[in-house]
């Protein structure tokens, strides 16, 4: 399953000039379709709006985009879960690396079958492991979902068997920052950290949704920076993700959790009442 749509035409192909493919110039949004509607679009838009300013890129007609997915879900209105990726690219330029002032971007438009995911994954947790490649520190690229995704490509072929679901990346001097593909969530004495992410990592959509969730329920929730250490020291530790949402974290490193604790069980609740609104 796969349809796509670039600049609103139905093609699959762009100029071998594409600022995105030459220099990774752009951004993505992957986002989850429930029943026709893109689960948490507004966080999605938010979170692109961010990445275009920071990288001082035009922000394609929010309008004009909402029409195009439109058009997509239309053609897969027999469908009742699956993937729409977003692209935004500086679009076609001549070679070098400075950008001109008149920028003519290109939306790309692509669809996707819903991951396979075992069930077990969210009732019974996955397994985590730390991965060798770190992460680079830049402020202003910090938690935008750019393209330039090497690093995560990198840390994901570290492994290569079942025995692991996901790797957490740290920095350079050892921090833990997230996932190849997620956030990381640690529960201590019933309240909620997650690391910064002012250098480096990506602030998920389903990050932010949980943050703003926690709260609302009245749990105590914070962003820090902390150590493998300190991860491996919590009650309990869950990973998000917009397509997974919520799977809990059942073991990492010499650490186990025999069951899946009582503060993730009741986010995972909570967000199942909110992902298609």
């Amino acid at each position: 399953m796969t349809d796509t749509l670039i600049n609103g035409e139905i093609k699959n192909t762009i100029s071998v000039l594409d600022r995105g493919l030459q220099y990774g110039d752009g951004l993505f949004e992957t986002m989850a379709v429930c029943n026709g509607k893109i689960s948490l679009w507004d966080a999605h838009w938010e979170r692109l709006t961010y990445g275009c300013k920071q990288l001082s890129m035009p922000l394609p007609d929010k309008e004009t985009i909402e029409k195009e997915i439109d058009l997509i879900c239309d053609k897969n209105k027999d469908q009742i879960k699956y993937i729409i990726k977003l692209i935004v690219t500086r679009g076609e330029a001549e070679r070098g690396y400075r950008f001109s002032n008149e920028q003519n971007i290109t939306r790309i438009l692509t669809s996707h079958s819903w991951p396979d995911y075992p069930k077990e994954y969210q009732t019974e947790g996955v397994a985590v492991r730390y991965c060798e490649t770190t992460l680079s520190e830049n402020k202003r690229l910090a938690g935008i979902k750019h393209l330039n995704r090497l690093e995560q490509i990198l840390a994901r072929n570290e492994w290569d068997s079942d025995e692991f679901q996901e790797g957490l990346m740290l920095t350079i001097s050892g921090d833990v920052v997230d996932g190849t593909m997620s956030n990381i969530f640690a529960v201590k004495d019933n309240i909620i950290f997650t690391p910064s992410l002012t250098l480096c990592g990506v602030a998920g959509v389903m990050r932010k949704t949980i943050i703003n969730l926690s709260k609302d329920l009245g749990i105590s929730i914070f962003e820090k920076t902390f150590t493998k250490s300190e991860l491996e020291q919590a009650d309990e530790l869950f990973l998000t993700n917009s397509l997974f949402g919520i799977w809990s974290v059942r073991k990492i490193a010499k650490t186990r959790f025999t069951k899946v604790g009582e503060v993730t069980k009741k986010l995972q609740e909570e967000l199942v009442k909110i992902r298609c609104k």
